[in-house]
């Protein structure tokens, strides 16, 4: 059921200026006084970067095994390729029924947090007639089980990413499909995150009963994150005006697309941050300690965002990496504590001045 929008701190709710300075309520346009910690503290030291992996073809989904080693999606050839320490990413699956067309084809990949007993990997893609998603065991060709088929396709707005929470359902970041009344459509799985068993099969406690929509009234949600007391958060595309990153709450209703950005309506619940579309355009999302972080495409940058801890924000936004590796795909937080960013430069948008896509590695800022 949607509830009334929440009472935010002053600067809870800003736009976000291509200059930083002081933050402003993007529903008046009037200046609000910042609480006293202004500005995200990153937890990492990104003047010393480690470039981890280079010559991927737009990769697109990020996710870890037990070992350490990283899995990476890569969206138009459909493989799945393992990069162990120290080593250069060599495929280990490649899956079939892929259909890349614009913004589709394999997309957000997870694995199962029983990897040990089960070895289940999980693939959200874009076939021939809709976006589904599949487990599946690591091999040339593994066979693949559809768990969760039928979420509306199109060449933009597929949504795509997946992650397991800390409560180990799989949840599920969808788009719109180019179809803005699907968003509001509790019937369809479109605009929406959803929130599933591994198995695929809608969890007991969901808002709606035997229904796997956890949330609606999104444009096409690219990042899924949990900070500290499993408070959620994701980050999603805008339309002309407003990209934001969103405190998730089960049965909430964000807008889209009667609503873009920061209301004020009691009937959606408000972003905690919005940002001009031309500098962000978020895909990824993770959460380290106080601070979100939020890959831009669009942007090319990295944004940090400080957190109260309580889903809302306790400070303005700070954006690093400005246009130094270009189009930012997806972030994570490695087993080894290191922060992750992949790009996604070789789709035809744009090229910095390197012409492949890698992975960069950033570690911790020294205490």
């Amino acid at each position: 059921m949607p509830r009334k929008t929440r009472t935010l701190a002053p600067a809870a709710a800003f736009a976000v200026a291509a200059v930083l300075a002081v933050p402003a309520s993007p529903a008046t346009g009037a200046a609000v006084t910042p609480p006293a910690r202004t500005a995200a503290d990153p937890a990492f030291d990104f003047t010393k970067p480690t470039i981890a992996a280079t010559g991927l073809t737009v990769p697109w989904g990020l996710a870890f095994l037990p070992d350490g080693s990283a899995l990476i999606s890569e969206r138009n050839s459909a493989r799945i390729l393992q990069m162990k320490p120290g080593s250069a990413p060599t495929e280990v699956a490649k899956l079939s029924g892929v259909t890349p067309t614009g913004e589709g084809g394999l997309l957000g990949i997870a694995v199962s947090p029983t990897y040990a007993q089960d070895g289940y990997v999980y693939a959200y893609y874009t076939s021939a007639s809709d976006n589904r998603i599949v487990r599946f065991k690591l091999a040339a060709s593994p066979q693949q089980e559809v768990i969760f088929s039928g979420i509306p396709k199109n060449s933009y707005h597929d949504g795509g990413r997946i992650h397991f929470g800390p409560d180990g359902m799989l949840y599920v970041g969808t788009g719109d499909a180019g179809r803005t009344a699907n968003s509001q459509d509790r019937n369809s799985p479109a605009g929406k995150i959803l929130r599933m068993k591994p198995d695929g099969t809608a969890p007991p406690d969901n808002p709606t009963s035997g229904s796997v929509v956890y949330t609606l009234g999104h444009r096409n949600v690219q990042g899924l994150a949990w900070g500290p007391g499993g408070v959620m958060y994701n980050v999603e595309l805008g339309n002309n005006r407003w990209d934001e990153v969103n405190h998730i709450e089960a049965g909430d209703n964000y807008g889209w697309p009667n609503v873009e950005g920061t209301g004020g309506e009691p009937t959606y619940h408000d972003p905690l941050a919005v940002w001009a579309t031309r500098e962000a355009s978020p895909s990824g999302g993770a959460v380290a300690g106080d601070t979100l972080y939020a890959a831009a495409l669009g942007g090319r940058r990295l944004w940090t965002v400080p957190l109260d801890g309580k889903g809302g924000a306790s400070g303005q936004p700070t954006a690093v990496l400005q246009g130094t590796y270009g189009r930012l795909r997806t972030v994570a937080v490695g087993p080894d504590g290191w922060l992750w960013v992949m790009t996604s430069n070789r789709d035809g948008r744009g090229q910095p001045a390197q012409t492949d896509d890698r992975i960069i590695r950033f570690p911790k800022v020294a205490r």
